[in-house]
């Protein structure tokens, strides 16, 4: 084990003065960890460029093509390796590897200890990592040529997750592009009959007033809430519990299969179809529709509310100043396009075959996240 100020040099930065326009629009890398995501791998390019004078009157160090970024603040443990010599804000506290530390090595041993150094936060108004505290944590350091297989190793399983995920997001894109093929985008209503939801669907609302008092543990009957419910899937994960007697006292907000479930509160307007599987579930101030079948596909109706054609119009019913809030009367109200029913129906055998895909792909992502997890935990601990 040796302590990363053994084997790194620790480089901060800091943020020219905004208003000085002298100093932006350079052509000097200047990075912050907004641009480091999960998929983050080597950053090449920066949001925003600053210029020579920036880093003259501003005493800003750069860092060497190679070094591993580290967010220290808002959030802690972001990481990325520079592909090019860069500038930094002062959210991060980046390792410039000596020849006895791999960088890869070094940034997958960082990636598996994102809850780890956020333990190590210090701060009353918000958490930072200090430069002594990342100089002081300790790391395993077999000989570079086992470090360099070790992240050769992780290098592989993470590549084959990135190009998964990928997948999946063209997978995504390719139902949103189908779907415009066939009904126009959502300047295009005019080449449809059209309706509001209110007149092919009856609408209801989950349990809105103290859903708590309902609530038990995982013995009882699952409630939907607005985190079950995401872009034409129901998440699986996280859910609440009604009792018996409170499940029978809200029957109306009880759950049928080919019901279309849209969220109210937080992300107002995402929607998804309740399979067989979710038939019988209760549900939690989220919107329930059903689809009157002979005149609408549920799922035709779901991705007609989650694409620009429903989600511009529920932008203009929503409420609230601290969380965006959408009203049962809004979706009521919403205007839907009302193609042949048979048109619909093709639309939805489509979505279908292709969730199909993506439930095969989605299962190779998670047998791949928990080999690289097992790996990390062997390689690290």
């Amino acid at each position: 084990m040796v302590k990363l100020g053994e084997v790194c040099t620790i480089v901060s930065g800091t943020t020219p003065k905004s208003t000085q326009p002298e100093y932006w629009d350079g052509d000097l890398n200047w990075v912050t960890p907004a641009e480091l995501t999960e998929e983050s791998n080597v950053i090449y390019e920066s949001q925003r460029k600053i210029t020579q004078q920036a880093v003259i009157d501003s005493s800003l160090k750069s860092f060497p093509a190679g070094t591993v970024l580290l967010s220290s603040r808002a959030p802690i443990g972001k990481v990325a390796i520079a592909g090019t010599e860069m500038y930094c804000n002062q959210g991060f506290k980046n390792l410039i590897c000596s020849e006895k530390i791999y960088n890869r090595y070094l940034y997958h041993y960082l990636k598996s200890k994102a809850e780890y150094l956020n333990s190590l936060g210090r701060g009353a108004t918000f958490k930072e990592i200090s430069k002594a505290i990342v100089e002081n944590i300790e790391i395993p350091l077999p000989p570079l040529a086992e470090q360099r297989k070790i992240a050769a190793a992780l290098d592989k399983v993470s590549d084959l997750i990135a190009k998964r995920r990928q997948q999946l997001t063209k997978l995504d894109e390719l139902i949103k592009a189908r779907f415009v093929e066939m009904f126009g985008d959502e300047h295009q209503f005019d080449k449809w009959h059209c309706t509001s939801v209110g007149e092919i669907a009856d609408i209801c609302v989950g349990v809105v007033i103290k859903p708590t008092q309902y609530y038990t543990d995982n013995c009882g009957i699952p409630a939907f809430r607005s985190l079950n419910i995401g872009t034409m899937a129901v998440k699986n994960s996280d859910w609440v519990y009604f009792t018996k007697e409170g499940h029978e006292k809200n029957k109306k907000s009880v759950i049928k299969e080919n019901d279309v479930l849209v969220v109210r509160s937080g992300a107002p307007g995402t929607a998804c179809v309740a399979t067989k599987e979710f038939e019988g579930y209760n549900a939690i101030d989220i919107i329930i529709a059903h689809p009157n079948f002979e005149k609408i596909n549920p799922i035709f109706l779901a991705m007609f509310t989650n694409m620009a054609h429903g989600m511009n119009q529920i932008r203009g019913k929503t409420g609230g100043a601290a969380q965006q809030h959408f009203n049962v009367s809004g979706y009521k109200s919403l205007t839907v396009i009302l193609p042949p029913i048979e048109l619909q129906n093709q639309f939805a055998f489509f979505v279908e075959q292709t969730e199909k895909t993506k439930t095969t792909i989605s299962h190779s992502l998670e047998k791949l996240e928990i080999l690289k997890n097992a790996l990390m935990q062997e390689y690290f601990g």
